[in-house]
């Protein structure tokens, strides 16, 4: 096997371990390969080790690797998203984890309803409040759900979080705590079309614990590609 199919049979065996602990179905949770700044290649040899699902970070290379990349992938994006991009990206990616203001979920549904379908998308929430990350505030989060729920091309599936860095991943699980009270209470609420069953949280120093904390989706880069 390549290092990059190793590498990620090492993450499933931690992440059905991680599931197993908290009583969950590990097939509940999905992997989301970071690729961002990877070459194609790296792609290409993860999708041969069965790896379907990547996530970019940023617009142009998405739409670079996405007519590079042969085999049959799935993309997600993930990074910060200027209203003005969208529209490169219609069409190209399965779901949106970094929706953070109504005017750009406007956007995502104004790109995909040209196309006819429909984009699912995530809410980032900056449960810890951080100035140097984007998301909406757990306070505004229920007004803008309620707000996206509105729009014909977007469907809310979930919610999604950054916490922040720590040296012990034990640190973050207040945050993906705090995440998943969030969605309960959020589910609650019981908007049309909102179904908010996804959890996007966890990345390659602490998906474990996100993932006993109720992660559906672990967005994992270093762990699978190596350090960048």
């Amino acid at each position: 096997m390549s290092p990059i199919a190793d590498h990620l049979a090492a993450v499933h065996e931690r992440i059905r371990k991680a599931a197993e602990r908290a009583g969950r179905d590990p097939a509940a949770v999905r992997l989301v390969a970071v690729s961002k700044t990877r070459p194609a290649t790296d792609i290409e040899a993860a999708a041969q080790a069965g790896q379907c699902l990547f996530g970019e970070n940023y617009v142009q290379e998405l739409v670079a690797k996405a007519a590079a990349v042969q085999q049959p992938v799935e993309w997600h994006y993930i990074g910060h998203l200027q209203s003005n991009k969208v529209r490169q990206l219609a069409g190209l990616v399965s779901m949106i984890h970094s929706v953070d203001r109504l005017s750009l979920a406007e956007e995502i549904s104004r790109q995909w309803g040209r196309l006819g379908s429909s984009c699912d998308v995530l809410v980032q929430v900056n449960v810890a409040e951080e100035t140097t990350k984007s998301g909406t505030s757990t306070e505004e989060a229920l007004t803008l759900v309620s707000q996206m729920a509105t729009l014909p091309h977007l469907r809310v599936r979930g919610l999604m979080t950054m916490p922040p860095f720590f040296d012990n991943p034990e640190a973050a699980r207040p945050y993906f705590r705090q995440l998943r009270q969030l969605a309960e209470t959020i589910r609650a609420a019981a908007f049309p079309g909102v179904a908010l069953d996804e959890l996007s949280m966890g990345m390659s120093g602490d998906f474990e614990v996100a993932i006993e904390e109720g992660a559906t989706l672990v967005r994992v880069g270093t762990a699978i590609f190596g350090e960048r």
